[in-house]
């Protein structure tokens, strides 16, 4: 029986983060609490690519009675993902994440979360910091910013929100399953922004609502008030965009283990401390999330660029202006891949699985 659950996680292994496997069996102890055998293999008959029905039986040569059915049950259940458009539904593959772990927000139980929380723990979070610049970027809080020169559109959340189409918001997966394992920090959950077809898919499912750009753009200064980082995909035109603690939120969770975050995400900013108007107050010691900064002997804060992400959050919360955002130097800057298609291709060329 394990057979078909290693194939399917083999498959996994292939998208997005990956699914690696796990030496204590959580990987395939995962998958069974997620897919019956009959699942996984309907899923093992998918491609990322959306088709419908008869042409996934056509492609395959696999006779599946009820198929339409079955891949319509699983699109309801977060077990693949779906496209309806002029009454064509279309479906495809999903990774792990993003994917099967944010698509079960309406199905997570203490049982699954903890299974959760134990792969991430011994398996997961290694690739997560892996690959994480090319799956989650940081933007600034705007306003902070030292502009040395224009941000760039795609450094704008707002400028984001605004050109996206349709915009579903959704509770955060990462700070729900961690209330239901009772370590939830307790900042908003409903925080989580989809746009174009993955919106559609969150609002046709009930696991998001749509909202307009107004109620989107004080959506996301609540978050970022609450002390959330700003994280779209990493690409020009993103599905979509979360807002993450350090706590609970399995990108930045994986990385804050590390000592040297900078290194491990895509943010073209940083954060520096003028001495002179630094007070010693501590509100940006409480507030960053990478525990970057810290209080010097002699008072001022110091700020640790190797920690720093330049989310922008400990100079919303200076009291005195004494700490900015500025850009990188130009050599240290990176560019944003166009689209989905581009940042799936460079996670799949640094995980080592295309040249």
């Amino acid at each position: 029986m394990n057979n078909i659950y290693r194939t399917l996680q083999e498959r996994l292994d292939l998208y997005s983060f990956g699914f690696p496997r796990s030496e204590s069996g959580e990987d395939i102890l995962l998958l069974k609490k997620l897919f019956s055998e009959e699942e996984a293999g309907i899923f093992l008959m998918l491609t990322p690519r959306l088709e419908t029905a008869e042409e996934i039986i056509k492609r395959t040569g696999v006779a599946s009675p009820g198929l339409a059915d079955k891949l319509e049950d699983m699109a309801l259940r977060g077990l693949l993902f779906r496209l309806n458009r002029n009454g064509i539904r279309r479906y495809g593959a999903i990774p792990f994440m993003h994917g099967l772990v944010e698509f079960r927000i309406n199905n997570l139980d203490k049982e699954l979360s903890g299974m959760l929380d134990n792969y991430f723990e011994k398996t997961f979070n290694r690739n997560i910091a892996e690959n994480a610049s090319l799956f989650l970027r940081v933007v600034p809080i705007n306003r902070d910013v030292v502009f040395e020169h224009h941000v760039a559109a795609f450094d704008d959340a707002s400028h984001i929100l605004k050109n996206s189409g349709i915009i579903a918001v959704a509770d955060c997966t990462c700070r729900k399953k961690a209330g239901i394992t009772e370590t939830s920090c307790g900042k908003p959950l409903e925080t989580c922004f989809m746009f174009g077809s993955m919106a559609e898919y969150y609002i046709e499912n009930g696991i998001g609502r749509r909202v307009e750009y107004d109620e989107a753009v004080s959506i996301l200064r609540r978050a970022q008030e609450a002390g959330l980082v700003t994280q779209p995909s990493t690409s020009q035109n993103p599905a979509g965009m979360c807002s993450c603690c350090g706590d609970c939120c399995g990108v930045l969770g994986a990385i804050k283990k590390f000592p040297a975050p900078a290194e491990l995400v895509f943010s073209n900013y940083q954060s520096s401390v003028d001495d002179s108007l630094c007070i010693s107050c501590g509100a940006c010691v409480e507030i960053c999330p990478m525990e970057a900064i810290t209080l010097s002997a002699a008072g001022p804060a110091v700020v640790d660029l190797k920690r720093c992400i330049g989310c922008g959050l400990c100079s919303m919360k200076c009291p005195s202006d004494a700490i900015r955002l500025a850009q990188k130097a130009e050599d240290k800057k990176r560019s944003v891949p166009a689209d989905t298609r581009e940042q799936m291709t460079l996670m799949a060329k640094q995980r080592g699985l295309i040249k």
